[in-house]
C-alpha cells in the first residue's frame, strides 16, 4: 500500500454523484442502506466514470488500491454502504481494489479506534509508511501502529501470495535499478527511460518506494547488506526524481 493522491472529478461527475445521494438522503432512515444498494446498481453509468477515475491513478497498471498486487477490478466503498449508506456515493469514499481484497477479505469489516476513527488506512488520505514498515527480505508487513496492524488484518496483506509476490519484486527491482545505472551512466537516455516505465507498470509498487524510502535512512546498508552495490543507484537524485521522490 503506498499513499496515492486523489484527482478531482469532472463536474458533471459531481453533480451525478450528489444526486444519487440526495436520493438516498430523501429515504427513510432505516431503508437507506436498500435504497443505497438499489441506485448503485441503477447508475451504470456512474460506477463506469468513477471506475475509470479511480483507474487512472491507481498504482502500476491499475493495480488493487490496498494489496498492489492484482489488477482493481471492483471499486470499493472504504465505508461499507451497510454502514454509511450516504456515503455510498460520495468520491472520497472510493477506492479500486481486487476481488480479493475487497471480497474475501475486507467485505463489511470497518473496524473504530476508541475516538472513532478507522482502523484501515486509505491511502488517498493516510501516508501507509507512517503506520506500516514492509520487511524487503521477507516480503511482509509489522505494524507500527494500531490502524497498521488492522490494515494487515482487514486486507489480509500478509498472505503468502503476497509475501511472495513483494520478495520476488524486490529481486526484479534490484535488477531493473542496476539496469538503469548503466544506461545513466553511459547516457543511454532510451533505455533509461524504458527502465522507469517498466518501474512504475511493476505490481508492487510498495516495495520500490519502501526501497527508495529505506536507502536514506540510518541503517540503510544492513537493509541492502545483500545487495550493496544497489544502494547508491537508490539514492541517485535522478532516479529519485523520475520516481516521485
Amino acid at each position: 500500500m503506498i499513499k496515492l493522491v486523489r484527482p478531482p472529478l469532472t463536474p458533471d461527475l459531481v453533480d451525478s454523484l450528489q444526486r444519487a445521494t440526495d436520493g438516498i438522503r430523501a429515504a427513510r432512515r432505516k431503508e437507506q442502506v436498500a435504497k443505497a444498494r438499489a441506485l448503485w446498481r441503477s447508475r451504470p453509468a456512474v460506477r463506469q466514470a468513477v471506475g475509470a477515475t479511480l483507474r487512472g491513478f491507481a498504482p502500476g497498471r491499475e493495480r488493487c488500491m490496498y494489496c498492489g498486487d492484482n489488477q482493481g477490478t471492483d471499486i470499493d466503498h472504504f465505508s461499507p454502504v451497510a454502514l454509511t449508506p450516504l456515503l455510498t456515493f460520495a468520491w472520497r469514499n472510493h477506492l479500486l481494489a481486487c476481488s480479493a481484497c475487497n471480497s474475501h477479505h475486507k467485505r463489511d469489516r470497518f473496524p473504530l479506534d476508541d475516538r472513532g476513527k478507522p482502523l484501515l488506512l486509505d491511502p488517498t488520505v493516510d501516508d501507509p509508511f507512517d503506520h506500516l514498515a514492509l520487511s524487503l527480505t521477507l516480503g511482509r508487513y509489522h505494524p507500527l501502529t494500531d490502524r497498521g496492524a488492522g490494515t494487515i488484518d482487514i486486507c489480509g496483506l500478509n498472505r503468502d501470495i503476497l509475501t511472495r509476490g513483494r520478495q520476488n519484486a524486490r529481486s526484479t527491482l534490484v535488477f531493473l535499478f542496476e539496469r538503469w545505472a548503466v544506461a545513466h551512466r553511459t547516457d543511454d537516455r532510451a533505455t533509461a527511460d524504458r527502465v522507469i516505465d517498466t518501474v512504475r507498470e511493476q505490481p508492487f509498487a510498495d516495495v520500490v518506494q519502501a526501497m527508495l524510502r529505506y536507502s536514506t535512512r540510518p541503517g540503510a546498508a544492513d537493509v541492502f547488506s545483500e545487495q550493496p552495490e544497489v544502494l547508491d543507484v537508490l539514492r541517485h537524485p535522478d532516479l529519485r526524481a523520475r520516481l516521485a521522490l
